[in-house]
């Protein structure tokens, strides 16, 4: 039999599970720091893609600002004269500040058929349908052009 008292003995056993444990809480310890880890990458990641979101959310609300420009300085304007060719160069200027809608390019196309410029009519009734597929009476008056062709 071995010489150890039951003092050492039970010395020994504390050491060994003393050992056990702080080899278990390392190994915790280890999984702990890399969770961390990946929640910070995550963090990160989410943080770009909300920086992402408000820059094109400024973007957005620039385009609207300048869209509220265009209907405010040239596009109400040209609904209201009587000169076609004015209520065209009207729609033009306001097309270049706010390119993207539809019913401009529309009212545009109107404004064309109306100065007697059915190709140009037809490239802005176009445009329309390029931004709104949907947008029947655009199809309907494009239709018109290419049947007085």
């Amino acid at each position: 039999m071995s010489h150890l008292t039951v003092p050492t003995l039970r010395l020994s056993i504390l050491s060994v599970v003393a050992l056990f444990l702080a080899a278990c809480n390392s190994e915790v310890l280890e999984r702990q720091a890399e969770q961390i880890r990946q929640q910070e990458i995550e963090i990160s990641r989410q943080r770009k893609e909300l920086e992402a979101l408000a820059a094109g959310q400024q973007i957005q609300d620039e385009k609207q600002k300048e869209c509220a420009r265009a209907f405010r300085d040239y596009f109400d304007k040209a609904q209201v004269t009587s000169d076609r060719e004015e209520a065209v160069a009207l729609y033009r200027k306001g097309l270049a500040i706010c390119p993207d809608d539809d019913v401009a390019h529309y009212e545009l196309g109107r404004a064309l058929v109306d100065a007697g410029r059915p190709a140009e009519a037809a490239e802005a009734f176009e445009a329309a349908l390029k931004i709104n597929p949907a947008f029947a009476d655009a199809k309907r008056q494009l239709d018109a052009i290419g049947k007085s062709r």
